[in-house]
């Protein structure tokens, strides 16, 4: 009796031939990483794959996004979501495919610039997606959309490309999904039903001073004691203010004042950071902040109120319960069963979850690990998974094999629960 092959089958039955393609699309782009909204040439291999696939090309969108339409006869439309951005981070895996590009931030600095995320990899699956699909037309029917986002590190792009007229100009999917190479064992695919990952929001405080000279403390109004103060005094209020059945994380990642150690400044600077999981805990959060940074310039006779300001913000990951179901059923069918691993909500951020909150369809986003099995495997067993490389650590990169497979495969895996025939 012939055995009868599954669409995921079909479509996926080219994949081995495409892997040493994908490998190079990988290791380029590794070593060509371009900071947010300055994708430029990302975009151009993005565009240049789906055109030779056949897909409709749109670029430009958002200022450097890419999308690509494969129409295929009547069907749901689904949504794949990859983000193409870099940090300005100085790569340290030693690889001989590392970055040594440097760049001009968006205040002009010069800067390295890494892949330290894995977006990279991320836009390595979608290409290797979209190629499987365009050559299988006779496995689906339907359309589908390869969205490539810039700056997902800014907490921009996806608003970018709301704001340029996404919404408008393409069609409406009926599920929006993306998924993220993480810190987990190579071949491990995790995700969950609702809250998936963080609120976050990034401010800028500026406390203002009177400066004088370092042998007349008492002529100043001394803006580094009173940052100093605000920073500790900020420690208290996930401690002290937010109920221990909740969570919240506040991180201090700039403190900036003076320039010389006899001169008292006139400012200082704290940069920091909020990250949240429920809306009535991040609004605490914020007001308390607000209220310490406020209280301890008055406390220190500041001579004008702080300046707060928001440098960006990321909403909720969400994901629906339905289309999540329909995903994690469909990675349970294709997938060995210890693979498919149910997560924990993360203190990490996405902007991808503006596509489906703003456009009001259903969205599901998943995690795919890219850690050698037998390095992890080491690490749990020494108690030292906590050391092992992260996103945006210097020294973070995934193992290409089996990573490039695994997420080519969730995505395609995934798709096809909407896009079978």
């Amino acid at each position: 009796m012939a055995v009868k092959s599954s669409p995921s089958d079909l479509v996926l039955s080219n994949l081995a031939g495409l892997i040493p393609e994908l490998e190079t699309v990988y290791k380029d782009i590794h070593a060509h990483p371009e900071l947010s909204m300055q994708e430029e040439r990302t975009a151009g291999v993005a565009a240049e794959h789906l055109r030779a696939a056949g897909f409709e090309v749109t670029t430009g969108v958002g200022k450097t996004g890419v999308v690509g339409l494969l129409r295929n006869g009547e069907g749901p439309t689904v949504m794949l979501r990859a983000d193409m951005d870099a940090l300005p981070v100085q790569e340290a895996t030693g690889l001989p495919y590392a970055s040594k590009v440097t760049a001009k931030d968006s205040a002009g600095k010069s800067v390295p610039v890494m892949h330290a995320c894995g977006h990279d990899m991320h836009v390595t699956w979608l290409i290797g997606a979209a190629r499987l699909f365009a050559n299988s037309r006779d496995a689906w029917k339907g359309t589908l959309i390869a969205i490539f986002q810039p700056a997902e590190e800014t907490a921009q792009g996806a608003q970018a490309m709301i704001d340029d007229g996404l919404f408008k100009r393409f069609p409406q999917p009926n599920v929006i999904l993306g998924q993220h190479v993480m810190c987990m064992p190579a071949g491990v695919i995790g995700g969950r039903l609702g809250v998936t990952t963080s609120a976050a929001d990034s401010l800028q405080i500026t406390l203002f001073g009177r400066g004088a000279h370092g042998s007349m403390p008492e002529a100043s109004v001394d803006p580094v004691v009173m940052a100093a103060a605000t920073v500790l005094r900020l420690q208290g209020i996930v401690s002290r203010e937010v109920p221990p059945t909740e969570s919240a994380v506040v991180t201090i990642g700039v403190l900036q004042a003076g320039t010389k150690e006899n001169v008292i400044p006139d400012e200082a600077i704290i940069k920091l950071n909020v990250r949240t999981f429920d809306e009535g805990v991040r609004k605490l959060v914020l007001a308390a902040i607000e209220r310490i940074v406020n209280a301890e310039a008055e406390a220190s006779g500041a001579p004008r109120k702080p300046e707060i300001t928001q440098i960006d913000h990321y909403s909720l990951t969400t994901n629906d319960p339905d289309a999540t179901k329909r995903v994690g059923d469909a990675f349970r069918a294709h997938f060995p069963a210890d693979s498919v691993q149910e997560t924990k909500p993360t203190m990490a951020s996405e902007d991808f979850g503006c596509f489906g909150a703003e456009w009001h369809v259903p969205s599901a986003f998943w995690f795919v690990g890219g850690v050698d099995r037998d390095v992890y495997a080491k690490a749990k067993r020494d108690g030292t998974i906590g050391a092992l490389p992260t996103n945006h650590n210097p020294r973070f990169a995934p193992v290409i094999h089996p990573t490039v497979e695994t997420g080519v495969e969730t995505l395609v895996v995934a798709t096809l629960a909407w896009l079978r025939k």
